[in-house]
């Protein structure tokens, strides 16, 4: 059961970056997220307003607004850069490989940041992970005539978007229920978006079907899919299990990539992604504090699935 749960909460989160890709050739990139977060936030506004009303009972106003700006950082601002990156033909494996190399820099930024020990391994494996969407990035530009060199810039600063977003959190000494935190997320997300869907004139939906399939499937399989399953699996395999998990992301959607898009997956791109995956395995096994941050473990845990899944605070990891 749990290697089932494992392989679907995979591929629903990383059908996220697939149902980017989906509506990028129907709509831009403020549209898709306009209508693929307005319907979310009535239904999360509504089980606020009637099951989950204790869960926001202590809260102060200052505690709500510091979960609106971590929505901001981590849902607008890191899902914007991602969904315009695969507008202008950025690749849907690189861009999640970019988005995975998040929990390697928090780990590395932990030391300074939070006075979090950060071994020789794990620096190790921050240069490792740098050098393989380094490998990605130049074979998927090599592959990919007509798109501008700066595109790939714009991944990396939705990925230190989040990573800031993540720092932000760590630092909160107010606990806060998942479910008031993907409320506060969700409905500011929506604000932004509808704001910038509407100024620019792109708040009306196109009328093409693909439009809807790709809301749909952003919906179902990214959002309630990715984001139940995440939690679901945090409750039955702990921290470092759902982590792990995050890792298989890029690769995962590298492959799902090339069968439905035609993107490029050559040697080079293999390369990668194993480099990325070893990079992964070097700085798990180079923490060896007992009470640590992992990386990827406070802040928004990777936002293929866009739906804010994350943990409240510092965890103690699994060893």
């Amino acid at each position: 059961m749990n290697f089932l749960l494992s392989v679907a909460f995979v591929l629903c989160w990383s059908s996220g970056f697939i149902g980017a890709k989906l509506g990028a050739g129907s709509a831009s990139a403020v549209t898709i997220l306009m209508w693929r977060f307005l319907p979310l936030a009535v239904v999360l506004l509504a089980v606020a307003a009637t099951v989950a009303r204790t869960s926001w009972r202590g809260l102060a106003v200052r505690d709500v607004a510091r979960q609106a700006v971590i929505g901001v950082l981590s849902q607008s601002g890191y899902l914007l850069t991602v969904y315009y990156a695969i507008q202008l033909g950025v690749s849907s494996g690189t861009t999640a490989l970019i988005d995975g190399v998040q929990p390697l820099v928090a780990g590395a930024l932990a030391g300074p940041l939070l006075r979090q020990y950060v071994s020789r391994k794990q620096w190790l494996g921050l240069c490792l992970g740098v050098c393989g969407v380094v490998i990605v990035t130049t074979a998927d530009a090599a592959a990919r005539v007509g798109v501008a060199w700066w595109a790939y810039l714009i991944p990396f600063l939705g990925m230190f978007s989040l990573v800031v977003a993540t720092f932000l959190e760590s630092r909160s000494r107010t606990r806060v229920a998942p479910t008031v935190s993907m409320t506060v997320h969700c409905v500011t997300s929506t604000v932004v978006f509808t704001a910038l869907a509407v100024s620019t004139g792109a708040a009306q939906p196109p009328a093409e079907p693909s439009f809807w399939v790709a809301i749909t499937w952003l919906v179902a399989l990214s959002t309630f899919g990715g984001y139940g399953l995440y939690w679901l699996i945090l409750k039955r395999s702990g921290v470092t299990k759902v982590n792990t998990l995050m890792f298989l992301m890029a690769p995962v959607t590298a492959v799902w990539g090339a069968v439905m898009f035609g993107e490029a997956f050559g040697l080079q791109t293999c390369l990668g992604l194993a480099v990325g995956l070893a990079a992964v395995v070097l700085v798990h096994r180079g923490d060896t504090s007992p009470n640590r941050v992992c990386a990827g473990d406070t802040g928004t845990a990777g936002t293929g699935a866009g739906a804010g899944a994350r943990t409240s605070g510092p965890v103690k990891c699994d060893t």
